[in-house]
């Protein structure tokens, strides 16, 4: 309940806001959205976005033709959705913990679980979650299900995001990285308040086994950002439109392959019921 109450603070105090319109955030907003097309290819789908924070999916997808319910603990995140709708993208929006989803059995066409799974410590927490969104969707129904990678606070401290810092030189980082590796835990350091909130991180086939184990089928795991985060010059390749499409071109042809999947630091798995 401790790492819960950590989670909702640092949602409710605006974590959200502008991260996927700077950085790396453009691209991990780029490529989702990306793959989610490669599903989603008609409209008119009930989808419930659980733990959808402010909105983004929720919007994008309202606005193609679907109705879309954002189901998202952070209250604050849900008022800062809804007072940003549009005409075009009145979706509905209301506080909902992913482990209790008020809504039918068999009443969704697709299930977006892009936090909660990382969010949640405890196994059988998680797999409360996965129980959840079994029961809401129709037979045959979609579920996407993002991870953070259990390599990305490793990665991150020994990549270009590393080069202006002292992580590796820091004890209290490399105990973060090292509970991290061996246990997947992810406790955020008091000295890193703007690291984001107490978390697993899976490796891809671990994720993909969790799901399993709940009785979904693996239709394919896919990188999101995959190896292209750590470019250096990210912002400045990713503004130029010809550098962008050859960096698109990279991820899309590796975002399938196992071997490197978990230096991507978040991944998508799409299944069924």
């Amino acid at each position: 309940m401790e790492s819960i109450n950590e989670v909702l603070e640092f949602y409710n105090a605006g974590a959200e806001k502008g991260r996927l319109e700077k950085g790396l955030g453009k691209v991990e907003l780029y490529r989702t959205k990306e793959i989610l097309k490669k599903y989603i290819t008609n409209t008119n789908n009930i989808i419930y976005d659980i733990g959808g924070g402010i909105g983004i999916y929720s919007s994008w997808l309202s606005e193609l033709g679907n109705e879309v319910h954002l189901l998202e603990l952070a209250p604050s995140a849900v008022e800062y959705a809804v007072n940003n709708q549009s005409e075009n993208n009145t979706f509905i929006a209301e506080v909902c913990d992913a482990r209790n989803v008020n809504r039918p059995n068999e009443s969704a066409d697709i299930v977006l679980l892009m936090g909660p799974l990382y969010h949640l410590q405890d196994t059988d927490d998680r797999c409360q979650v996965l129980n959840e969104a079994k029961r809401v969707l129709k037979k045959g129904g979609l579920l996407f299900s993002v991870g953070i990678s259990k390599f990305s606070s490793t990665t991150w401290a020994v990549s270009t995001y590393g080069k202006n810092n002292n992580f590796l030189d820091d004890d209290i980082y490399n105990n973060m990285i090292e509970n991290e590796l061996s246990s997947g835990i992810h406790i955020r350091p008091k000295e890193y308040p703007y690291f984001i909130a107490q978390a697993y991180f899976h490796t891809p086939l671990e994720l993909q086994e969790e799901l399993e184990s709940a009785g979904f089928r693996t239709i394919q795991k896919h990188a999101i950002e995959g190896v292209i985060w750590f470019t250096p010059c990210l912002d400045e390749k990713w503004t130029d439109k010809k550098s962008r499409e050859r960096l698109l071109n990279i991820v899309r042809r590796t975002e399938n392959e196992e071997e490197i999947m978990g230096m991507s630091p978040h991944f998508m798995i799409a299944s069924s019921k």
